[in-house]
């Protein structure tokens, strides 16, 4: 049976959660924030990462909420789609931080640190979200993450998502990109490939 604890050991108590974020705009304070993802990251007894679940919801737009027309354009949302389900904020962020704190739990990790590609807007997004819904107890770090795009920079000289993921000899689908769930996968199996060929650091014993 796999040591649950060596991922926290591995990362200094930290849980990698990657998360993706389908917003209105590129501002925190003004666009709505549209979607979310996030992919549970684990380890088994080889020190090796692996994806263990995801979880995603749609969320409706704020009361007042910005949704510029090339961002979504570019996102492809229907925000009055009848089966969008979306929910308010105050009930998506609790639905993704209830999974992450049963992680946190089950990996004996003190917070989880967000892991994405260009890491900090999606960061920005859900601290400002989390703070719009009144929600007190966040489990990401407030501001310390783990960005794919640096990773994937040092690791195959590839800055961009879909380019990082073929570099690292992974499957990309440009038909489903740009939907949190498929942008989260393909970013957590792009830092589990990144982190169990690195060399740097061995795994925990």
């Amino acid at each position: 049976m796999a040591d649950l604890n060596l991922i926290s050991k591995r990362f200094r108590g930290y849980l990698p959660v990657v998360v993706d974020v389908e917003t209105g705009g590129f501002n925190e304070q003004t666009d709505a924030l549209l979607q979310i993802a996030a992919v549970i990251i684990g380890m088994n007894e080889a020190g090796k990462l692996y994806c263990t679940e995801t979880v995603s919801c749609h969320v409706k737009p704020f009361e007042g909420a910005n949704l510029d027309p090339a961002s979504m354009e570019i996102n492809g949302i229907d925000v009055d789609h009848p089966f969008r389900l979306a929910l308010d904020e105050n009930q998506a962020l609790p639905k993704i931080f209830k999974t992450v704190r049963a992680a946190l739990k089950q990996n004996d990790c003190s917070r989880a640190i967000l892991v994405g590609h260009n890491a900090h807007f999606d960061l920005k997004f859900l601290n400002v979200a989390t703070q719009r819904a009144g929600i007190k107890r966040n489990p990401f770090h407030p501001f310390s993450i783990f960005d794919t795009v640096s990773l994937a920079g040092l690791a195959y000289g590839q800055t961009v998502l879909a380019r990082a993921v073929k570099a690292a000899g992974l499957e990309w689908n440009a038909d489903e990109a740009h939907s949190a769930i498929y942008d989260a996968e393909k970013t957590a199996e792009l830092f589990c490939k990144i982190i169990n060929d690195s060399t740097f650091v061995q795994p925990p014993v």
